[in-house]
């Protein structure tokens, strides 16, 4: 009977990889089954009191991340079991032993199985105390003597399998993808959130949108877990170039550039060379992001009212023979920022859409001390503002003309009766 079970079981486990979805999905429902029972009648009477079917789990999430094919469909479908704390607790073992047995064999990016991996483990929900733990699939006299039942258990199994994931080379979009939910949904639930310090120097390396999502997570380690990185500002610096005005992650690059800019203990240096450099590159870029981007400097303006200078300073840009801001220089302390002007926001003056040449005349007065939200102008597209400017209702403007009539715009033309035009 034993083994007509396991005999069972294993064609369960090949089935987990059939090509229809419903032989898939009946498998895994039914050894899910077979966990359950298992756990509560034990095939055999192990040291410890606590049992749990470990294995037959172990072949459930092989069959669940698969290194040939997406089975995306088939995780989403195992969600409901996740809920039951013990569960969640074993699989999040079986995952981070999968992964060092499966990646140590190559170099190499598994993009498939990766991205199967990622969709289960970032499914995965942590309680966030010790009290929310007390759904289990199997329950036991002395549940409080469970280790699954700990918290730092559970924390301990959540960071060995997130950093299993990540030490090794990932696909680039894959990236992306665990840069933005890091600070939300893995941060807190590590027990040293300082270990992915190497993960975030490494994605901050690859460039563009990765590396301002990196600084993002350097940011929560430097606020929350006093990490020390001098050169964060430096290299957020280095990440204003014309492509911030195109990428994908447009807004959620100037909301966290806005949130690292937002303390008042910054020197002024620094900020005149933020300012500075948006100023510059706002010479060149779309309308859109014109109508965000000159708000934000004026509440760079507003927070730090010493880079003022910048705007009234005693003569003008009229008296400079040369721009002294060097655009090129990497340090903002050596940029020579606050020996400038905003020359660039006075040209946008005479930008070709009213609204830009508008905005842009706000830092000829006083500027107010409230803040301009930049919420909704963070999320403004092209199409927004050429699909406004259409609905937008004209205005009658009294002219004075002649109107025309006739071919030859005579009174008395012959052909007037044919040719009047209105």
């Amino acid at each position: 009977m034993r083994h007509r079970y396991n005999s069972c079981v294993n064609c369960l486990g090949e089935l987990m990889g059939h090509e229809s979805f419903q032989v898939k999905e009946s498998s895994l429902c039914t050894l899910m089954k077979f966990v359950e029972l298992e756990a509560k009648h034990p095939l055999a009477k192990e040291e410890w009191s606590f049992n749990f079917p470990r294995e037959l789990l172990k072949l459930v999430v092989k069959g669940l991340i698969s290194t040939e094919e997406d089975s995306s469909l088939l995780i989403s479908r195992f969600q409901e079991y996740l809920e039951h704390d013990d569960v969640r607790f074993f699989v999040m073992k079986a995952v981070a032993e999968s992964i060092g047995n499966v990646m140590q064999k190559t170099k190499e990016p598994l993009p498939v199985y990766q991205k199967n991996v990622f969709a289960f483990i970032s499914s995965i929900s942590m309680p966030s105390n010790e009290n929310e733990i007390k759904n289990f699939l199997v329950k036991h006299a002395n549940q409080e003597e469970w280790k699954v039942s700990k918290l730092k258990e559970h924390k301990r199994a959540f960071e060995r399998m997130w950093l299993g994931f990540l030490k090794h080379k990932l696909p680039s979009s894959l990236y992306k993808k665990v840069l933005v939910i890091l600070h939300d949904s893995i941060l807190p639930h590590l027990n040293e959130p300082t270990l992915m310090i190497d993960f975030l120097t490494v994605a901050y390396d690859i460039g563009g949108a990765i590396s301002l999502l990196a600084l993002n997570g350097l940011f929560v380690l430097i606020l929350h877990h006093n990490l020390e990185y001098p050169d964060f500002y430096k290299k957020l610096y280095s990440l204003l170039d014309p492509s911030i005005f195109y990428v994908k992650y447009r807004a959620r690059f100037f909301r966290l550039l806005d949130l690292f800019l937002s303390s008042s203990h910054l020197p002024s240096y620094l900020v005149a060379a933020f300012a500075k450099r948006l100023a510059r590159l706002a010479l060149a870029a779309p309308p859109d992001a014109l109508l965000m981007v000159i708000p934000f400097i004026c509440n760079l303006l507003r927070r730090h009212p010493s880079c003022k200078v910048l705007v009234h300073r005693p003569g003008g840009p009229e008296e400079m023979s040369a721009d002294p801001y060097v655009m090129e220089e990497e340090d903002p302390l050596e940029s020579r920022a606050l020996e400038s002007s905003l020359w660039e926001i006075q040209t946008l003056q005479s930008h070709y859409h009213p609204e830009v040449a508008k905005a842009a005349t706000s830092v000829n007065t006083a500027l107010s001390e409230t803040e301009d939200d930049l919420l909704e102008l963070m999320e403004l597209t092209s199409y927004e503002i050429f699909d406004r400017d259409l609905k937008k209702t004209a205005t009658a403007v009294p002219l004075e003309f002649q109107q025309v009539a006739g071919l030859f715009g005579q009174k008395n033309d012959v052909l007037a009766e044919y040719f009047t035009l209105e």
